[in-house]
């Protein structure tokens, strides 16, 4: 595979130390890494087994590290007898149960606490309701909420029964929720009847009852729909025999509830992902394997003290608000914020509001939250007293260095590490992140896998490439936290993550194209996907994203390819301008100025090769509530399709219209 990009683009950035306090503080040392990486790559089950052993609590200890008779599907300490609640819970009751768990913000602002102690009654009283109603082990629940203390609970209530949960992102629409309802054969529904996000009502229960309308009964059948009463005032629709609310289920419940062990190979969740059809794809991940990834990167990439105050924005519905606000923490023993608005409601400082608030030590967001802040109001962080800040984390895509940088200074003072890391739902927790005790910084850069992660860079024929040069990112060996398949698809997982025409099938393919610098340092280029093939040049999205955010005027870019009569594939660019470089008050003139400028910046950074064919400068780019952009409504748009897929996930689908040609 041909480099994607110019050497400029990746070898040229300056490194950031790490401060000699935060290294003297930190749980991993240079001495300590290197041991790890050393036992991992001389013994690579033991190394395993020894973490498994000292970090989970087991009811019954294993006696088989890993199975791999079966492979691709591998099985983890599968003789293990565990359950996943009991570690994020009871163990901590003897010494922290006075401890503060979760410190809630609602959108209004209003702030709940809940201590461990309180916590665990609550799971114990709802688990008892579930199995009161007829939830079993085994069974599937669908949790459809927004994010909140209760939707922990339901999470954590479902693993404690061993039933097996499948969280719906709170922003798809009814027929996304159908779909997944009769994709996992769910038989009951956790929701909430309504909330405020950014200050707009969200009536949830009338998005489950619509997905109910498209399920055919005579095929599927929903049994009860559980109901937070989240919004008092809201004339809420009652299906009886069928619905019940949530209170009505815990009431009179015992505030004990012995957990469900279960083996480690126990299915704990499905979460569904967009497939390349259209097609969500059920990621199923089990218990051991998972609890003990979330747990040693809590303790090596996000380096926790029993002091932080934890702080992850991202949404329950998503594998990051899975792996790192509801397992996670909770397994370490942390206090964290939950926070149920956006940043920017009901002024653009609510995020520096809360980390002032509460204190927060340790913040973890997406690289399009901090864009977003950016251009919103790049001074504001400076009006908040930060100082409690000690490390700072993006996650979701690959961060623009000067996103990085602006995050670094600005935010973090140019004092705390960021951890930049690179994973997948199917991967359940970081994969390749820097180590903040250990590695020096490169904006841009997830510099390097964890220990226990064997991940390299090849061709299509499994060769190892040279640094500079582009392939396939993959992992080697199996790893605890890996999704175990596709849910009621075996051939499909195999088909789509150990494909036969990259390597043989004997690695993980993650779907991403990377690059090594000349110190070693892995640089996330964009999926596969999302590579463009320009006069039989191969280039990655996000560098060019990347330099296009350098310009001093401009707060974020999406890329796409559009067909060229010469070239093959153009490259055609939707960019949006800070605040104070409104396209309101962009005369022609201006726009012919700035795309000449964007593209010499580009012809420096990466070549003329990558030079834009077009650019459309919008007010904003396509995304879900979650800050994803939907990069396939952009191709759509440039290569005047029609759009037939879902767009009710975008935070504001009125933007399409603002897009088109």
């Amino acid at each position: 595979m041909p480099s994607l990009a110019n050497d400029n683009f990746i070898n040229n950035h300056t490194t950031y130390s790490i401060t000699t306090s935060f290294i003297n503080q930190a749980n991993i040392n240079q001495v300590k890494f290197d041991e790890l990486n050393q036992k991992a790559h001389n013994n690579y089950e033991e190394f395993w087994g020894e973490l498994a052993h000292t970090k989970i609590s087991w009811h019954k200890p294993f006696t088989t590290t890993l199975n791999n008779t079966k492979a691709p599907f591998y099985k983890w300490f599968e003789d293990g007898v565990l359950n996943v609640s009991y570690n994020c819970l009871d163990r901590h009751l003897r010494s922290k149960a006075h401890k503060t768990a979760i410190i809630f913000e609602a959108d209004d602002g209003a702030i709940t606490k809940i201590t461990y102690q309180e916590l665990h009654t609550k799971v114990c009283q709802f688990a008892n309701g579930l199995k009161s109603i007829g939830v079993k082990s085994g069974d599937r629940v669908i949790v459809y909420m927004n994010n909140s203390i209760e939707a922990i609970i339901a999470m954590q209530s479902i693993a404690r029964i061993g039933a097996i949960h499948s969280v719906v992102f709170g922003g798809f629409s009814s027929i996304a929720l159908a779909d997944r309802i009769i994709d996992a054969k769910a038989e009951y529904i956790i929701t909430v009847n309504g909330y405020h996000r950014g200050g707009k009502l969200i009536e949830l229960k009338k998005m489950v009852d619509e997905a109910l309308i498209n399920i055919d009964k005579n095929i599927h059948q929903i049994k009860h729909t559980i109901i937070h009463n989240r919004t008092p005032d809201l004339n809420t629709k009652i299906t009886p025999h069928q619905d019940i609310w949530w209170n009505d289920v815990v009431d009179n419940q015992d505030k004990e509830c012995i957990p469900e062990w279960v083996t480690s190979e126990h299915p704990l969740f499905i979460l569904y992902t967009s497939g390349s059809t259209g097609k969500p794809k059920g990621i199923l991940h089990t218990s051991g394997g998972y609890l003990l990834g979330t747990i040693v990167t809590m303790e090596w990439v996000f380096d926790y003290k029993d002091t932080d105050c934890y702080w992850c924005t991202a949404d329950v519905g998503w594998i990051t608000g899975h792996s790192y606000i509801c397992y996670g923490p909770l397994a370490v023993g942390a206090t964290q914020v939950i926070f149920e608005g956006i940043p920017t409601y009901p002024s653009a400082d609510r995020f520096w509001q809360m980390i002032e608030r509460h204190k927060v030590t340790t913040f973890y967001t997406a690289p399009t939250a901090i864009r977003n802040l950016i251009k919103l109001g790049a001074t504001l962080p400076k009006n908040h007293n930060l100082s409690s800040l000690r490390l700072l984390g993006s996650v979701g895509e690959p961060i623009n260095p000067e996103a990085w940088k602006w995050y670094y200074e600005v935010v973090g003072n140019s004092k705390c590490p960021i951890v930049d890391t690179w994973w997948q739902t199917e991967t359940g927790c970081n994969m390749l992140s820097p180590i903040p005790g250990v590695q020096a910084l490169k904006p841009g850069s997830c510099v390097s896998p964890i220990p226990g992660i064997m991940a390299v860079i090849i061709d299509e024929n499994g060769n190892s490439i040279k640094p500079g040069e582009s392939g396939y990112l993959v992992i080697t060996k199996p790893f605890p936290s890996q999704l175990r398949t596709i849910w009621n698809a075996d051939d499909k997982f195999i088909k789509t993550y150990y494909p036969q025409d990259i390597a043989d099938g004997r690695y993980y393919i993650a779907g991403d194209s990377a690059q090594l610098d000349t110190d070693g340092y892995f640089w996330i280029l964009g999926r596969i996907d999302d590579v463009l093939n320009v006069s039989g040049h191969r280039l990655g999205t996000m560098e060019i994203e990347s330099a296009i955010t350098m310009h001093p005027s401009i707060a974020e870019a999406a890329v796409v390819g559009k067909p060229h009569a010469i070239k093959g594939e153009g490259i055609f660019a939707f960019v949006v301008c800070k605040k104070d470089s409104s396209i309101k008050d962009l005369s022609q003139d201006d726009k012919t100025t700035l795309t000449n400028q964007i593209n010499a910046i580009i012809s420096k950074e990466i070549g003329a090769i990558a030079k834009i064919d077009e650019i459309k400068f919008v007010e904003g780019l396509p995304k879900t509530r979650s800050g994803k952009i939907m990069r396939r409504l952009l191709r759509n748009i440039v290569r005047g399709e029609e759009i037939t897929q879902d767009i009710s996930t975008l935070e504001n689908p009125a933007i399409i219209n603002t897009l088109k040609l």
